[in-house]
């Protein structure tokens, strides 16, 4: 980053005093939880890993307190997604600060073509997806990241704030049990994720009644050989009756039960709790093959 551009943040206002001028107290409705803590943003910016070269695309920016600490850090460019249009303004002045560095897209962060703005704000690099996620948006914007376009996905890293509750699911095995789901087997299958530290309810405004925590995500090179499509079936069916053993939970599937967990060398006893990621890959390629 170039010292005009680092003297152009430091003249910025505080951020308290940004959200007074615009009048931007965070809405429940839109899950906004503002994060002012410099250090906090500045870590959260440092876990994306080194980002000179890298296009950030940022979902729920605000008022920008996490913008600021990524284009501080020496990303090349962030794509900053904001549906609540009061925070525009605010957003528009870091972008004076920083020309050509930041690019703000008004809208739903649920209907974006993610592939398409990597296309044509990546500039061949790197594309990571880092963002303080609204809470009530934050688990279809994962699973949509992990299923959108081919693999290797438009993505090299996911660097995002989650419920701690949400963050256990993701990062969830067999071991774990009472977390172990369907987000834990695709994300599992998909990407090597881990928790890397929690963030108290007194470092938001407002504070939300949970701890949070920031979670990487970094793609597989190679998943396992799996249709999409039926390990989401194989994976609702086992966990949607997880209290049942899988020779009862697949009935619904409709094929026999016995058959596939044999063709996945899978004890009919066993309870999708007790089931890891190859166990799923495998009993979603048997019903993949009873089901052509």
């Amino acid at each position: 980053m170039s010292s005009s551009d680092t003297d152009a943040l430091d003249a910025l206002p505080p951020l308290r005093e940004v959200v007074r001028q615009h009048d931007l107290m965070p809405k429940k409705a839109l899950g906004q939880n503002f994060l002012f803590d410099l250090n906090l943003t500045g870590r959260i910016a440092r876990a994306a890993g080194p980002l000179a070269g890298v296009t950030v695309i940022e979902v729920g920016p605000g008022p920008g307190g996490l913008t600021r600490a990524l284009l501080a850090a020496g990303v090349r460019k962030v794509v900053a997604i904001e549906r609540d249009e009061r925070c525009l303004a605010a957003l528009a002045e870091i972008a004076a600060a920083c020309p050509g560095r930041l690019h703000v897209v008004a809208g739903d962060a649920l209907e974006t073509d993610y592939v398409a703005l990597a296309q044509e704000h990546g500039a061949g690099g790197p594309v990571r997806i880092v963002a303080n996620l609204p809470y009530n948006i934050a688990t279809p914007l994962l699973t949509g990241w992990l299923e959108t376009g081919g693999w290797p996905p438009f993505w090299d890293r996911l660097v995002l704030m989650f419920q701690r509750e949400v963050a256990e699911r993701i990062v969830a095995t067999p071991a774990t049990r009472a977390d172990y789901g369907r987000l834990g087997v695709l994300c599992g299958w998909l990407t090597q994720a881990r928790i890397l530290f929690d963030v108290a309810p007194e470092a938001f405004t407002p504070p939300p009644k949970v701890t949070s925590s920031v979670v990487e995500l970094i793609p597989r090179a190679a998943p396992l050989p799996c249709d999409r499509r039926a390990l989401a079936r194989v994976t609702q069916a086992a966990f949607g009756q997880r209290r049942k053993m899988l020779r009862q939970s697949l009935k619904g599937l409709g094929v026999d039960p016995a058959t596939l967990l044999d063709a996945a060398g899978l004890t009919p006893t066993a309870r999708a709790e007790e089931i890891d990621v190859p166990g799923f890959v495998a009993l979603a390629q048997a019903f993949s093959d009873a089901s052509s």
